[in-house]
């Protein structure tokens, strides 16, 4: 019945003939798992890891699965509040995420935790990687919600300004009692939504006068890169530092002046088109790319609907949330600017621990997921797991603090420290929230690693170029299965365990055969959408 139905769908698009015959022929070539055809027709030799370094690969398009999207889950108040405003699933990722991340830059140098011997602050590096109408423009939204601080600064920037002009028009006037007298020093032009419609000298110098802290949050990523094309290697620099809160410096030509920060503290939310991705992180093998969090998104596919009866605009509710998120902020400031208490070595900075047991969950979780992905998508890869371990730690920072917002007083001159704790000890949920969260990522990530690798050869034919031993393996594989059944098959066909978790690797991101369903779990996409994808690709071709 099914193959009744496409060869009538077939016959309605190509108007029956020669066409419709070669389509219908080419149905009843495929096997049940979307047979790859083979330009080898005997097998390699694979007796080493780096046998397969000839093997051709198609690189394919998009997995016939959606990439995992956030579940529904306990989040804070003002997370949930956020979501709301969402009109897709897509958009409501968006906002979430974005959220964590302009959160996390409020936060920067007030909340710290300790990870592998160094002190860490919630400053988060995310790229929501998407085709136009996909709702990326959700982060204009997220801009919102900081533009409080941002104004609050640029408020005291401009006063001081006025300070200033009247101080060297003074000045100018002392005639030759200046020699005397020290010139007045113009402010720093600070300010925490850093625009990245600059140069990168421009941007850098933004970074300085703002003390090394702020929020870089472009919806189109090319922006960023052709501000710094001219300098790249000196840009990417920068955030590479500012992921790991490094010392910024650098040499002011003009005047020979030396500036540094010795801790920064910036936040960066970008979103682009594939090509913007690669036009910024040009290889995968960039330590850039393992410091961003990457999400994909598609275009949705359902109308949403565009006519709202609600009183006030989403902006204007993003605005009303982003007060909430100024009073988190000026908290913070207020008990940062405390005097340390008695015996305490240390400013009033919020410092995050997790329990012994949520340690041990969280070293569990990322010691099996480096032990999923070393092979599959080589030690490139193990370099972002690595980081995301970190970034995940910053979310659950963020949860934290996010919550804690439920009891602040309103008094903006009441500091955190006198209406909770100066050391918070992170709850189940929000780390089970972050590692749920670190583990979709990972999906995405492994997905965009695997379009920035160097492409080879594509195959002209109808289907997907896999290597004899490959195909064996899949063939093998039952619908369902885990790391120890794909080493377990490969074992008694012959190939060798490195190999054949970067098979699997290849099923996954690169061909679209099998989806991850869990941490070291799989599944095949079913055959029906396996087939019809392959007629549908041939009758574009035709």
């Amino acid at each position: 019945m099914e193959e009744y139905a496409y060869k009538s769908f077939l016959y309605e698009q190509l108007g029956g003939g020669e066409k419709c015959k070669n389509a219908e022929n080419a149905l009843h070539n495929f096997s049940t798992h979307r047979r790859a055809y083979n330009k080898e027709e005997e097998e390699e030799n694979d007796n080493d890891e780096n046998a397969n370094a000839s093997e051709e690969l198609s690189t394919d398009s998009d997995p016939l699965q959606p990439l995992p999207t956030f579940p529904e889950a306990d989040w804070p108040k003002i997370l949930m509040l956020i979501m709301s405003y969402a009109t897709s699933p897509t958009q409501r990722d968006i906002l979430l995420l974005g959220a964590l991340t302009a959160l996390g830059a409020t936060m920067e140098r007030y909340v710290r935790c300790s990870y592998s011997g160094k002190y860490q602050s919630p400053c988060l590096q995310t790229f929501f990687v998407a085709p136009p109408a996909s709702g990326k423009s959700g982060l204009s939204l997220i801009r919102l919600l900081v533009e409080p601080i941002h104004d609050k600064i640029r408020q005291q920037v401009d006063e001081e300004m006025k300070a200033y002009r009247k101080e060297k028009k003074n000045y100018e006037l002392l005639g030759k009692e200046r020699v005397n007298t020290e010139a007045p020093q113009m402010p720093p032009n600070k300010m925490f939504l850093i625009s990245g419609n600059n140069s990168g000298t421009g941007i850098l110098q933004n970074i300085m006068d703002a003390n090394g802290t702020g929020l870089i949050c472009e919806t189109e990523a090319d922006t960023i890169a052709s501000a710094i094309s001219s300098e790249y290697g000196h840009w990417s620099d920068t955030l590479r530092k500012a992921f790991d809160h490094d010392r910024l410096s650098y040499n002011r030509r003009t005047d020979q002046e030396y500036r540094e920060v010795k801790r920064i503290f910036l936040a960066v939310l970008l979103s682009g088109t594939p090509a913007q991705v690669r036009a910024l992180i040009p290889s995968a093998e960039n330590g850039l790319f393992s410091r961003f969090l990457f999400m994909k998104v598609d275009i949705p596919a359902k109308w949403h609907n565009v006519f709202s009866k609600a009183k006030r605009t989403i902006d204007e509710e993003m605005e009303a949330i982003g007060k909430r998120v100024f009073r988190i902020h000026q908290h913070l400031v207020a008990s940062k600017s405390m005097k340390p208490k008695t015996g305490q070595s240390y400013s009033n900075d919020i410092l995050f621990e997790l329990t012994d047991a949520q340690g041990e969950q969280f070293n569990k979780y990322f010691e099996s997921l480096v032990e999923e992905y070393k092979n599959m998508l080589g030690r490139d890869f193990v370099a972002s797991i690595y980081r995301l371990g970190l970034s995940t730690f910053r979310i659950a920072m963020v949860l934290s603090i996010a919550r804690l917002e439920e009891t602040l007083s309103e008094s903006p001159t009441t500091s955190i420290s006198e209406n909770a704790t100066t050391s918070i000890i992170c709850r189940d949920e929000d780390l089970d929230n972050a590692i749920t969260i670190a583990d979709t990522l990972m999906q995405h990530a492994a997905k965009i690693f695997a379009t920035l690798m160097p492409n080879k050869e594509e195959d002209g034919t109808l289907g997907i170029k896999l290597s004899p031993k490959s195909e064996r393996l899949f063939e093998n594989l039952p619908d369902k299965f885990n790391r120890q059944t794909v080493l377990s098959i490969g074992k008694k066909l012959g190939i060798p365990q490195r190999t054949a978790e970067k098979y699997v690797g290849e099923y996954v991101n690169k061909h679209g055969l099998c989806k991850r369903t869990g941490n070291g779990e799989y599944e095949k996409v079913k055959q029906q959408n396996a087939d019809e994808r392959s007629l549908l690709q041939m009758l574009g071709k035709c």
